[in-house]
């Protein structure tokens, strides 16, 4: 790493990707404490309400994703970092607190406007702090956070529910420790690492980047020879400087002018894509998919836990491969991939396969996706938005990416009833392959290079037409 302080930049980073950790825990958790609370709240035959309970968190999401980038760019990147934490604290504490369904509710929705702003905000601050060379890297532990907080929550629900007895009524989990006691603190626990993510996050620095486009040189200096030293301090605020310099619109007026529009829409279609790939289906509905695979629900469980492992294990391989292999050979291997494995299973499940070949298969999906679509669609999206416009870029980048995530998790049971598991996947293939083809055509290799030489390249080429057209890896 040159003469990089690693210590720091990885202190910073981490911190930062505790976002992504709260945010995969509060997505996640949920689930666990379903079958107590909507006993507790008397709304376990009411379909309407179980469902907002479960969804009012993604409003929340779309509130948080929008908003964070206006506030970002006006405060700094650090203070929302701030709010995030304490947004994610007061939801951990006031979900398991509340005696009131609406209140309960209304818990869940502050809880989703911290999701939204730490899935902004997290990647796209790690990438303004971060050295060239080890930028996807350090990008791609937001996501290993985010898979190892989905992994907690998975384990915290395990560990603290008490075994129910089979054939339990309504009635006897009710007064059950579970019933009373268990699902609350399911919640609470997320309060332990928002406490800490609250703490930690006072003592990073703001953005060096956020601080010199608003002026303060000095300040910028300072954290970046923190960073790197006084040579790597000198040439990026230089190269900050010259971007600066081209600033004459407000940042929401200067996005959708050319040719910042064009970088906007090839950053919705990366995160649109990322949902659409259709690999968190697998996550969603694994119970109704190895179900239909001839699964008994003891083995469902079991093999669900399998899943969650394996999206861990290839989100090290992404750490190890994007800052060596470069951000579009894995765009490229994940959409790919995904197509052929989605066409197999299809076919599978249109014999009727069954059995360990079809884990195998789920498995495998799972694993290309988050050795790729899923860390390098973050580190894409921090990368490829030019200072100026990064922030409000970012936030309705995630707005794209969430959305895509409601509209996927809301339309598969429509599929599924209406093509069966078979049609369903070949129509997931077909996406894949389409996202293949544009990810071929507009996506240019992006490692090593500093996000100001990539603006200069993305935006003040002279041939505007060739934008993002370059596909050397």
């Amino acid at each position: 790493m040159k003469n990089y302080n690693k210590g720091f930049i990885y202190f910073i980073s981490l911190v930062s990707a505790m976002g992504g950790l709260l945010f995969g825990y509060d997505w996640v958790v949920i689930g666990g404490a379903k079958p107590f609370y909507e006993i507790y709240f008397q709304i376990e035959n009411i379909a309407a309400l179980q469902g907002l309970a479960m969804s009012i968190a993604l409003v929340g999401c779309l509130i948080g994703a929008m908003t964070a980038g206006m506030f970002a760019d006006k405060y700094g990147r650090k203070p929302l970092l701030l709010i995030s934490s304490f947004l994610f604290l007061i939801s951990a504490y006031a979900t398991g607190a509340f005696d009131i369904f609406n209140l309960f509710l209304l818990a869940r929705f502050i809880g989703g406007i911290g999701i939204g702003i730490a899935s902004a905000l997290s990647p796209m601050y790690i990438a303004e702090v971060s050295p060239p060379n080890i930028r996807g890297k350090l990008v791609s532990l937001n996501q290993l956070t985010i898979v190892l907080g989905i992994l907690s929550a998975q384990i915290v629900n395990w560990l603290i529910a008490d075994e129910i007895p089979a054939n339990s009524g309504t009635q006897e989990i009710l007064v059950s420790w579970n019933g009373q006691h268990g699902w609350r603190w399911m919640f609470w626990a997320e309060a332990f690492p928002a406490g800490l993510f609250l703490i930690l996050a006072m003592f990073i620095p703001e953005s060096p980047r956020w601080l010199a486009l608003k002026g303060d040189i000095s300040l910028s200096s300072v954290i970046l020879k923190k960073i790197g030293g006084g040579e790597y301090a000198d040439i990026e605020i230089k190269n900050l400087l010259k971007t600066k310099e081209k600033e004459s619109k407000s940042s929401i007026s200067l996005l959708f002018t050319k040719p910042f529009r064009k970088i906007l829409i090839i950053g919705v279609f990366i995160a649109v894509f990322q949902q659409w790939c259709g690999t968190n289906v697998i996550f969603n509905y694994a119970q109704e998919i190895f179900q239909s695979a001839g699964y008994s629900l003891g083995d469902v469980l079991f093999n669900i836990v399998i899943t969650g492992i394996a999206n861990v294990v290839f989100t090290f391989v992404a750490i190890y491969c994007v800052d060596r292999f470069g951000r579009r050979a894995l765009m490229l291997l994940g959409a790919g991939g995904l197509s052929g494995i989605y066409l197999i299973l299809g076919t599978c499940y249109f014999f009727e396969i069954s059995g360990f070949f079809m884990v195998f298969l789920v498995v495998l999906a799972i694993g290309c996706y988050a050795m790729s679509l899923g860390p390098v669609t973050w580190v894409l999206l921090s990368e490829i938005f030019p200072n100026r416009v990064r922030a409000v870029a970012m936030s309705i980048a995630t707005f794209a990416l969430w959305t895509g995530c409601f509209t996927l998790t809301y339309s598969f049971p429509f599929l599924n009833s209406f093509f069966g598991s078979s049609g369903t996947f070949w129509i997931y293939s077909f996406i894949c392959a389409t996202g293949f083809i544009f990810l071929y055509y507009f996506i240019s290799e992006t490692k090593g290079k500093s996000l100001e030489s990539l603006e200069s390249e993305l935006v003040n080429s002279e041939n505007k037409e060739d934008l993002l057209l370059n596909k050397s890896i």
